[in-house]
């Protein structure tokens, strides 16, 4: 019994037609094995956790068996990558193997990440290597547990074979579930071959799919404006929320934003350790253009190619089509300054914004970057000072404020006593917005390095369960909560291709 009997894989991406995707079947691997699965995703996902461990579905998951409800294809994409156009993407290590409803009743793509080559892997082989898939698992999955919109990790396998990259690797297939895997790339591939009719469908489906409010919207008087509006709220609320955690993306091609709003491809990713609004990881980014406080503009750059591929259907007098896109794309300041405000107000202990907290915000950044705080534990150290006395601390011995915080101290004890905000509630809000562990870079990769060079993933399953709770701090999981040391710090990810 496998995990798609009882639960059949759906297909209506692959109803839009084959301009939209290519048939293809996975590669089969030599000999798998199963790193880790993912019970309580798959109980949202109404498939049975049961199931999910048995030895037919990891056959499945290693792409050496199709399920029988399952027409596999590989979809056609598009992007800007750093600023320069590229024709056609499409998955090029990426099988989409069907869809499934959740218990929330929304739909879900079931996806195997480094199944083989494809006909968009452009020489590539279509393989991951461990590392990667290791990595996506951990940091999609904290990314859940923070309340961040995210694609999920379902289950991860070794596939018994080597990749080449630099060196010879072992390889590994993630089971990838995401709300669609439909990109703002997708939108590019058909708008830059003038196919107004395969835009105009793409568009539909992902109202129907996702934002059945634009259809509702009567302030609209036709319904891609309104999508616009909505793909733009949805990332500068999801832009925020990274930027909230100190959370650098790292590549932030066009390809890699999804219109449903969530988290996709966690390639040269990175948290920030030490705050630095140019903090930049990524191996590939020379020039900083995704650098932390630069998150926010590229998205709106990103969304402006949505916009222009959309421009066709918002009516056929085009100074009044502009006009509407320009109107959708305003929204993003609004959205991301509210949502941030919100996020920020809270980690403070504010459970509303004001113009006071945002400048308490501001010149506590300023402070950590002229001292070289930790992003992660400068917030939760500070939300200690409210705590009861019962109540888990951040050791001393992991993290203390500089003396210089004194004064910035006393000025936020004022303003929460002058908006009347108990100190209990107060802590009790901070704690809930400043999580003690996050996917510490030397973490993420000694858990790599121990599972690729000698096959042991105790590391890996011990990050992947802390951060599973990550706002709770416990004392045996202190490690996990402690910085690098400067000769432990990783300054450089890697996107694994």
């Amino acid at each position: 019994m496998t995990i798609f009997d009882s639960t059949p894989l759906q297909a209506s991406y692959r109803q839009l037609g084959e301009p939209f995707y290519s048939d293809q079947l996975p590669t089969p691997v030599a000999d798998p094995e199963l790193i880790r699965v993912n019970p309580v995703l798959a109980e949202q996902l109404n498939l049975s956790a049961d199931e999910l461990q048995s030895a037919e579905s990891l056959q499945i998951f290693a792409g050496n068996v199709v399920p029988n409800s399952s027409t596999p294809i590989a979809t056609a994409y598009a992007a800007h990558q750093f600023g320069g156009w590229n024709p056609q993407l499409g998955d090029g290590r990426a099988i989409l193997l069907g869809e499934v409803i959740g218990k929330d009743g929304q739909r879900y793509d079931i996806q195997l990440k480094g199944s083989g080559q494809t006909p968009y892997s452009r020489r590539g082989d279509g393989r991951s290597a461990l590392g990667p898939v290791l990595r996506e698992y951990i940091v999609s999955e904290a990314m859940a547990a923070l309340g961040i919109p995210t694609t999920r990790a379902l289950a991860a396998v070794t596939t018994g074979e080597q990749v080449v990259r630099e060196s010879l690797l072992p390889g590994g297939i993630l089971t990838r579930v995401a709300s669609s895997h439909i990109r703002i790339g997708t939108f590019q591939f058909f708008s830059s071959r003038e196919d107004v009719d395969a835009v105009k469908a793409l568009a539909d489906y992902v109202i129907n799919r996702h934002y059945p409010q634009a259809l509702a919207d009567q302030s609209s008087d036709e319904p891609y404006s309104a999508l616009l509006s909505c793909v733009v709220d949805a990332q500068a609320r999801l832009v925020a929320h990274w930027m909230s955690v100190g959370f650098i993306h790292g590549v932030m091609n066009t390809d890699n934003m999804l219109v449903c709003g969530e988290t996709v491809d966690y390639g040269p990713c990175a948290f920030m350790d030490t705050y630095h609004p140019q903090k930049v990881f990524s191996s590939i980014d020379t020039n900083g253009r995704y650098a932390y406080s630069n998150q926010p503009d590229i998205a709106q750059w990103n969304l402006s190619w949505l916009a222009q591929a959309l421009l066709p259907l918002m009516g056929d007098v085009e100074s009044e089509a502009i006009s509407k896109a320009q109107a959708a794309l305003g929204r993003f300041a609004k959205t991301f300054t509210e949502t941030s405000q919100g996020l920020i107000s809270k980690k403070l202990g504010f459970s509303k914004p004001s113009e006071q907290v945002g400048q308490l915000f501001g010149e506590l950044l300023q402070l950590m970057a002229q001292h070289e705080c930790d992003y992660t534990l400068t917030f939760r150290v500070i939300g200690d000072q409210l705590a009861p006395e019962d109540a888990a601390r951040i050791p001393a011995d992991i993290y203390t404020l500089p003396e210089v915080f004194a004064d910035w101290i006393k000025k936020w004890h004022n303003l929460l006593a002058s908006s009347n905000i108990e100190k209990t509630a107060a802590h009790s809000l901070m704690i809930k917005s400043n999580p003690a562990y996050i996917p510490r870079n030397h973490q993420i990769e000694a858990a790599i390095q121990q599972a690729t060079r000698s096959g042991d993933f105790g590391l890996f399953h011990q990050l992947v369960e802390v951060l599973a709770n990550p706002f709770e701090y416990r004392d045996e999981n202190k490690a996990f909560s402690v910085a690098p040391k400067p000769e432990e710090e990783v300054t450089k990810t890697f996107c694994g291709t």
